[in-house]
């Protein structure tokens, strides 16, 4: 009898086991209510951790259970739309926008952001319109809330996203303070981030707009560098145009462009985080999307690896030829969220993996993608930049890339990206991972020239003070300038890096913040700031520049005089605009104390006639997210 059952039930379990799959593949598009397509719509299987995004043209596929009932679609900025399961295997969407709801935006003591919820007193202490910071000075790291408040409860639940704060950069006299040195920055990631505040109906707290990230965000039409140095320098004076009494400087640089096919070889090691806290669709979901981009641009001589970590790091695909992209794609494809974040751990490992198949003479490079929330492990800011630092002189370069909201680190990102001769980008949605791995391959991933220093020195008889617009977190001190162990910003295949310097003109009887007068150097006397006479025919500054060959270690100077003829703002170029366009747009958004008549009508003016080409269209959408913004401002002050 016992043996009959048996074989019943052998006999059931492989009818079962034989039985046809029953799930099935759904396509389709969406789309917003004006026939739009929308990139990065979350769509889910209702009550099952199975989902996918839409792609830049507005489409996805689904493959869902014989038991699915239906389908979510959700994006931020657009209201959610459930639609069940029929028989048909396309479904198309249409999207309507969301109105988003009352939020207060307000600033904590990053020690205070532990609890779980802000009561509804700590409301009062916001300036309408702006985030309430407590702590005037210092270089502290704030905690951005984003707030909702709950009446069932009388509390504003939150979710907490860490920004170093940033102390705008003030006027320097020129007769005290000739010379302006800093590090470039080539990282892009804080435009993507306010677009994604703005698209979900909220201004961006002040200390995530980096306006020389905004300004980075963009290509300019630079010429190409020639003769053996490996960028082009360009310069431009005109009117300011939020402030008519000074001048704005515009300088830039453009990276030599290298065709894809004669870039070296790549050694890449995909440093992934598969933590709890990537589980969102916009996190692991939309990097593993974005990495299949990256892949399917790969060469057979490049070579990846994959590590990833979570509770602790791992080694899921050992360094495989770029030919293998099959392979290399499931192995992506078999990723999950879950556990903490031994963030330490992976880096740590990725370095190992990236020395192990270590090509001379080639691409060496880790890239990092995580939403940042480092916990376990290396977790303070201090011991991952002392991790870095001492990692990095293998010449290992590195690339971070940012994903998700609410717990968002940019803080920690910001740092492994400068400690770790890298640039840094936040990918909002499927159409960002393309500008970062195929529109911009080159400059994303191959590195012409590290530690690269700007030193400007003013002539007095042209200027008498100056403002460096931005760049907050890249300043560095004189002699920096000629000290060869002193890190700096890498600069990628055909990467531009734009520089704005508010000018007062020299005669001008605006009045300067002024130190007493010095006693043992004659000719920095504050007397002899009566005898400057401006002269049009003197040279404005002299630009010099120090770099490194990407695996040298001493330095090459550049040193470029410039005459600067002031042109009326009409007279510029497109670069000039749009640069000013956006800055002028980043000192609205930061209420800066400089911003003076600055407005988005005179942002859109400029912008609007500097979109030149514009081939990809980011300049119309930069033009539709300062609209965006200003509609923003009444709701957002509580009027």
């Amino acid at each position: 009898m016992k043996s009959i059952i048996s074989i019943l039930v052998v006999l059931l379990f492989s009818a079962y086991s034989m039985a046809p799959d029953q799930s099935r593949l759904i396509s389709g598009t969406v789309q917003d209510h004006q026939g739009n397509p929308l990139s990065g719509v979350s769509v889910v299987e209702k009550g099952t951790p199975n989902g996918t995004l839409t792609d830049i043209n507005g489409a996805y596929q689904i493959r869902v259970s014989a038991e699915g009932k239906f389908l979510v679609f959700t994006r931020t900025g657009m209201e959610k739309v459930e639609v069940g399961i029929t028989q048909s295997n396309r479904i198309n969407v249409v999207m309507n926008s969301a109105i988003p709801p009352r939020e207060e935006i307000v600033y904590l003591e990053a020690e205070a952001v532990k609890s779980s919820a802000v009561t509804v007193a700590d409301r009062a202490m916001e300036r309408p319109g702006r985030p309430y910071n407590p702590q005037a000075g210092g270089n502290t790291k704030m905690a951005y809330v984003s707030s909702s408040y709950a009446p069932e409860t009388g509390y504003i639940q939150h979710n907490t996203e860490g920004y170093s704060a940033i102390h705008e950069n003030g006027f320097k006299d020129v007769l005290h303070n000739p010379l302006s040195t800093f590090s470039i920055d080539v990282d892009k990631a804080s435009y993507s981030n306010v677009r994604r505040f703005l698209n979900m109906g909220q201004l961006p707290p002040m200390d995530a707009v980096r306006i020389e990230e905004m300004i980075n965000y963009f290509n300019y039409d630079y010429p190409e560098p020639v003769g053996k140095h490996p960028f082009s320098v360009y310069t431009e004076v005109s009117q300011c145009p939020w402030n008519e009494k000074h001048q704005l400087l515009h300088v830039g640089l453009k990276g030599k462009s290298i065709d894809k096919t004669e870039l070296p070889a790549s050694n890449l090691v995909f440093l992934l985080d598969v933590s709890g806290s990537m589980s969102a669709a916009n996190k692991l979901p939309l990097l593993q999307q974005a990495f299949r981009m990256l892949v399917n641009e790969l060469r057979s001589k490049d070579r990846v690896a994959i590590v990833v970590y979570a509770g602790a790091a791992g080694l899921v695909l050992e360094s495989t030829p770029g030919s293998q992209k099959e392979k290399i794609i499931a192995a992506l494809d078999q990723l999950q969220s879950g556990g903490s974040t031994a963030g330490g751990a992976g880096l740590k490992l990725a370095y190992k993996v990236a020395q192990d198949n270590f090509i001379e003479e080639g691409n060496n490079r880790i890239i990092l993608a995580t939403d940042g929330d480092f916990n376990v492990g290396s977790s303070s800011n201090a011991e991952m930049e002392r991790l870095i630092e001492e990692k990095r002189e293998d010449g290992v370069f590195m690339t971070v890339l940012g994903f998700g909201m609410g717990n968002y680190k940019d803080d920690k990102m910001e740092i492994i990206a400068d400690k770790g001769n890298g640039n840094y980008a936040y990918i909002d949605n499927i159409q960002e991972a393309r500008k970062v791995f195929i529109t911009e391959f080159g400059g994303t991933l191959f590195t012409i020239a590290k530690d690269v220093k700007f030193q400007i020195e003013f002539n007095p008889t042209r200027v008498k003070g100056y403002r460096l617009v931005g760049y907050e977190n890249r300043l560095l001190n004189d002699e920096d300038f000629n000290d060869d162990k002193k890190d700096a910003g890498e600069m990628g295949a055909g990467h531009t890096v734009t520089a704005l310097y508010e000018l007062i003109p020299a005669g001008s009887d605006e009045s300067l913040k002024r130190i007493d007068p010095l006693k043992y150097q004659a000719d920095g006397n504050s007397e002899r700031a009566e005898e400057v006479k401006a002269n049009p025919n003197s040279e404005l500054m002299t630009v010099k520049l120090r770099y490194k060959q990407p695996d040298g270690n001493t330095s090459t100077k550049v040193e470029i005089p410039v005459k600067g003829k002031i042109l009326d703002l009409e007279g510029t170029s497109d670069n000039f605009r749009f640069s000013a366009a956006i800055a002028e747009f980043g000192m609205i958004l930061r209420n800066s104390q400089y911003r003076e008549e600055a407005s988005m009508e005179q942002v859109i003016a400029l912008a609007k006639g500097a979109r030149g080409e514009d081939e990809e269209g980011y300049r119309s959408e930069f033009l539709k997210l300062v609209r965006l913004a200003d509609s923003l401002k009444d709701w957002t002050a509580g009027k």
